[in-house]
């Protein structure tokens, strides 16, 4: 009696809990899913039906590097970091983040806006050059004409989208910030993209430094050749394309440079043509 009661005192280990088995294991297997004990031949999670496998493995997925869908319908276009509309604070890729491009719900009619910004111009074109209206007429005319020969000479060496159908494309002669050591560059771009898209694509192909999502930095502007304005990033280019006042031309000159925030002309344009 004494040596059955010794015996059952130095059992050591434990007991598979598999129901048909129950195996007594000196060194049984804890199972990493359920936390239940069981010997050698059932350590395994199929063989012992682990209840715990389904949530074990999707507690290890990893849950990290989400992405933000660009909410532009038909856009499948996702970003690792928020991309923000300030007007309508909606999340898009960079590629609509402008709100021309994404047809933003808040973005203002630029009519009435052009109409006073065709006037400023007007003014500083007058104080600049101090010719007379038939004077200025003569130089919108020549300025059309010589667009036009350099349009010839721009589609054969004029980089840009490829993708882009030869009926949207507008072709400029884009003198890049004095800073660079090219002077000027040969690009297309597409009639439909605004102003701020242009400027995107003009960087790229350029290779230069593009810090307008920052506040802070200075910001990469498109400046009419003529008159020195920045011109607007939520415009159409079209809208300047067909712009009675001071038209930009397909196959004319544009300037690309650096500015501060609150700068909204470029005083010396005329020297970068030269």
């Amino acid at each position: 009696m004494r040596s059955v009661k010794n015996m059952a005192e130095l059992e050591i280990g434990q007991h598979c809990q598999v129901e048909d088995c129950g195996q007594l294991d000196f060194l049984p297997f804890i199972c990493d899913g359920c936390s239940g004990c069981f010997c050698l031949q059932h350590r395994s999670r199929a063989a012992h039906n682990c209840s715990g496998a389904n949530l074990k493995s999707e507690d290890l997925k990893p849950d990290h590097h989400k992405s933000i869908l660009c909410t532009y319908k038909g856009c499948e276009g996702r970003e690792l970091v928020p991309v923000l509309c300030a007007y309508c604070e909606k999340h898009f890729c960079l590629r609509h983040r402008h709100q021309s491009d994404h047809e933003c719900e808040k973005l203002e009619i630029p009519k009435p806006r052009m109409a006073a910004t065709q006037q400023l111009v007007r003014d500083i074109v007058e104080s600049k050059k101090g010719g007379t209206a038939s004077k200025r007429c003569r130089g919108a005319k020549n300025n059309e004409t010589a667009a036009k020969v350099a349009l010839m000479k721009l589609k054969m060496h004029a980089c840009g989208d490829v993708s882009l159908p030869q009926t949207e494309r507008i072709y400029f002669q884009v003198f890049l910030p004095k800073e660079t050591k090219e002077k000027s560059k040969p690009m297309f771009f597409c009639s439909r993209w605004s102003i701020g898209r242009v400027i995107d694509s003009a960087a790229s192909l350029a290779k230069l430094k593009n810090d307008n999502n920052r506040s802070a930095a200075k910001k990469l502007r498109l400046c009419h050749a003529a008159s020195g304005e920045a011109l607007p990033l939520d415009h159409s280019l079209a809208s300047w394309i067909n712009c009675k006042e001071t038209p930009l031309y397909n196959g004319g000159n544009i300037i690309l440079e650096y500015l501060d925030n609150n700068v909204q002309f470029l005083e010396d344009a005329d020297s970068y043509l030269e």
